[in-house]
Order: structure tokens, then sequence, then C-alpha cells
């Protein structure tokens, strides 16, 4: 029998880039907010039945969640590793649910923007990188959490921007964060070293159990830009729909990931 697919090492972020684009991508959202008409609120987005207004309000709470952990006990330990981040979304949807339409209902998309930015500025200065939260999956460092804020923030800008029509900047630290942190949840769920997955500038990652290649151009390769590899690990398109479409290269008999997306959704 093989041995068993060994996983990589956990990859580093560096804490203070992190803290600024979590800063900076939400600033590109208020910005976005600021310039829509009344009107456009009630746009449908790619989200159930959310509207614009509920997908603000969501995004509000996502980095809002910050400073509310914050506020509570420090945990004795740490609990979860980022890489289990990704698990912990699909069951607390109902839950999620039920608070954004709260949220929505009750403020100003633009006031709520500002209020959690200035919330979030304030409440994050004093504190160091590892101290830690309670979050779902389980406690983890602030400088690990600050991660997957970065991937709430521009996974749900490019469907605001989907929902608008409009063109929102994406923080360039962001969607490196963002891009590596899924493409390390794949290397997770299906580890194994026969397929090549490049999201350049961003990220390499082998994954999928199978012959490992050592040297020399790979057998299995698939290749695809930032922004395609998050929508298509988070749902919002499909495998054959970017492949149709040319915006996914795949070469070899095992590059098929179809069967392992999406990670979230």
């Amino acid at each position: 029998m093989p041995p068993a697919a060994r996983k990589p090492r956990p990859r580093r972020y560096d804490p203070k880039k992190t803290r600024t684009a979590v800063a900076a991508q939400l600033a590109h959202v208020q910005e976005a907010v600021r310039a829509l008409a009344p009107g456009q609120l009630a746009l449908p987005t790619r989200l159930g039945d959310w509207t614009v207004r509920e997908l603000v309000a969501h995004l509000s709470m996502a980095v809002g969640s910050v400073a509310r952990s914050l506020e509570r006990p420090v945990p004795a330990r740490a609990e979860a590793t980022l890489l289990e981040w990704p698990s912990a979304a699909a069951p607390r949807a109902l839950d999620v649910d039920e608070r954004t339409r709260a949220l929505a209902g009750a403020h100003d998309p633009v006031e709520l923007l500002e209020g959690t930015a200035a919330e979030f500025a304030e409440a994050v200065a004093p504190e160091p990188d590892d101290r830690l939260l309670p979050v779902l999956p389980g406690a983890m460092p602030l400088a690990d959490f600050l991660v997957t804020r970065c991937l709430e923030l521009v996974v749900h800008t490019d469907d605001l921007a989907a929902a608008t029509g409009t063109k929102i900047p994406f923080d360039r630290q962001a969607l490196a964060a963002t891009t590596r942190l899924l493409a390390d949840t794949l290397a997770d769920r299906a580890p194994g070293g026969s397929v090549e997955l490049r999201i350049p500038p961003f990220a390499v990652v082998q994954c999928v159990a199978g012959p490992k290649h050592t040297r020399g151009t790979p057998p299995n390769v698939v290749e695809t830009d930032p922004l395609t590899w998050i929508r298509l690990a988070t749902g919002r398109t499909t495998w054959a729909e970017e492949r149709e479409a040319a915006a996914v290269s795949a070469s070899g008999e095992r590059s098929d990931l179809g069967g392992c997306l999406p990670l979230l959704s």
C-alpha cells in the first residue's frame, strides 16, 4: 500500500500586511457603496434572495466580528487551524442569514460600513497578532482570523461588483491571501502530488493523490487567474463553465478538479 500523502506545512502570512489589507479592502467597499443610487440597494445578488442591502450588511457583519470577538474572554488555547475555517460556514448559514437580514433592516448601509471601519481600526490597533479569539470552528490567533476576513471581503466584493455592474478594486494583499487560503484548502482536502495547481502570481500547490511529480514539467497541470479560482472555489461558477470559456487550462488525465469544487458554498 502506498504511503499516505504528506500535507504541506501551513503557509505563513505577514500579520502587518494582513491588517492593512482588511482595512484597505473595506475602504474599497465603502467607496463603492457610497456611490450606489438608492434603487441599487434593492438589486438582486447571486446569494440566494439577498439584495445588495443584505450583502452590504453581511460585509459589515464579517468585519465587525473581529471587534465583537475581541470583547469576549481570551480562550485558554488555540483550538483550530486556519485551514479548518472554510468548513465552518455551512452549518451556520441559517443563523448568518437571520442576523444579516436584521442588520440590513436596522441600518443605513453607508453609515453601517463607516461604523464598522472605525470600530475595526480602534479594536485591532492595540492587540498583538497572537491574541486568541473565540471564533468558529475554534479559537485561533487574531493574525489567522484576519486572513479569513480578507477572504470574506474579497469574495463579497466580487459579489457586490457582479450585482451592481460596477468595478470595485481589489487590494493586492487581500486578493493574494484569499487565493492562497483557498488553494491551500484544496491541497488540504485533496492531498497528493499528482496535480499542480497554478494561480499566478500568487499561488502554486500540489494536490490530488496519485503518482507524484518530482522533476521537469508536471504531467497534470491546472492554471487559472486569481478571480476565476476564487469563483470556482466558492461556487460562484463551475469547472465546466470556466473550461468552456478558456478561463482555466487543464492538461493531463488527472487534471479535472471539478469533483473537488466548490470548497465553500
